[in-house]
């Protein structure tokens, strides 16, 4: 079978071995012929689904509140680190 459009880009993903056991065993129930050709599919089906602008704002909103918890957090456990340095040496005196 003649190759229409030849393929002579590549990317690189990296993956769990459960990740990659899951892909072997998706590859070979659907019948697929290689790896490649499942990734590539799902590439493509994914960059043809439309993300709705108000999802991506959305997206971006949950995670620039994560990290102000993570912020948060961290803040939080340096003070109670301090608290209880500060009540030893409040039991030691």
């Amino acid at each position: 079978m003649a190759i229409l459009h030849p393929r002579t880009r590549t990317i690189g993903v990296r993956l769990s071995e459960d990740e990659y056991v899951a892909l072997e065993s998706f590859s070979s129930q659907t019948g697929a012929r290689s790896l490649s050709d499942v990734a590539r599919l799902a590439i493509f089906r994914f960059l043809r689904k439309p993300i709705p602008e108000s999802s991506l704002a959305v997206a971006v909103e949950h995670a620039r509140r994560v990290s102000d918890l993570e912020q948060r957090v961290s803040e939080l456990t340096l003070e109670i680190a301090s608290l209880k340095a500060r009540g030893r040496r409040n039991e030691a005196s």
